[in-house]
């Protein structure tokens, strides 16, 4: 059959060299943005793509397989905030700024921040495809910030043992608070204090 594209039928720009897998996952990220994973739908991301539903197929199984694949993008994207806010910064200072960040992210981007803790899959934190631009996952630069501590001599070498499940606990668990549970309706300055109070606890704890 003869193509019907001419001079007034417009072109999809939404992806460039057949690279599907990777436009799908970018639009499976913005819809996750916007209305956290639920609002991941494969029909969806093809209609933004610009393509037919059934060509999703090729690289995805169902539904569940492309939210994977956001959901290990939203850790990347979170991971690479990371990253960015603790560069060049002393150990304890790294440690401080990582957990602020990881509570901002969770509640500028709530939507990304739920499509990523979406699983219970303690995996998907360490894949190489959730690491941010220096090869790190979120996880890693908790773990690597709580090393430097010990050396450093701040952190007791006897309580350096597992203590990022610890820490990552009391963070994550204070950010689900702010952006799902009875903490959401806390004023930004209030929800800074918040994070700066268990980053206090936290550092006596350690």
């Amino acid at each position: 059959m003869a193509s019907r594209s001419g001079p007034g039928t417009p072109k999809r720009e939404t992806y460039r060299h057949g690279d599907l897998r990777n436009a799908l996952i970018g639009a499976g990220v913005e819809l996750a943005r916007e209305g956290g994973p639920d609002a991941v739908v494969l029909r969806e991301a093809t209609r933004r793509v610009g393509v037919v539903p059934n060509a999703a197929y090729r690289h995805f199984a169902d539904r569940r397989a492309l939210l994977a694949a956001v959901r290990q993008a939203a850790l990347a994207e979170l991971a690479a905030e990371l990253e960015h806010a603790a560069a060049e910064l002393d150990a304890r200072a790294r440690l401080r700024a990582l957990v602020l960040r990881y509570l901002d992210f969770a509640q500028t981007q709530p939507g990304l921040f739920r499509a990523a803790f979406t699983t219970s899959d303690l995996a998907d934190t360490g894949n190489e495809a959730a690491a941010g631009p220096g090869g790190a996952t979120a996880f890693d630069q908790l773990s690597a910030a709580l090393d430097e501590l010990a050396e450093s001599g701040a952190l007791p070498p006897e309580r350096r043992p597992g203590a990022e499940y610890v820490v990552w606990s009391a963070v994550h668990g204070l950010s689900v608070l702010l952006i799902d549970g009875p903490l959401r309706g806390l004023l930004p300055v209030e929800a800074q204090e918040a994070g700066e109070r268990l980053l206090d606890s936290i550092e006596r704890g350690l």
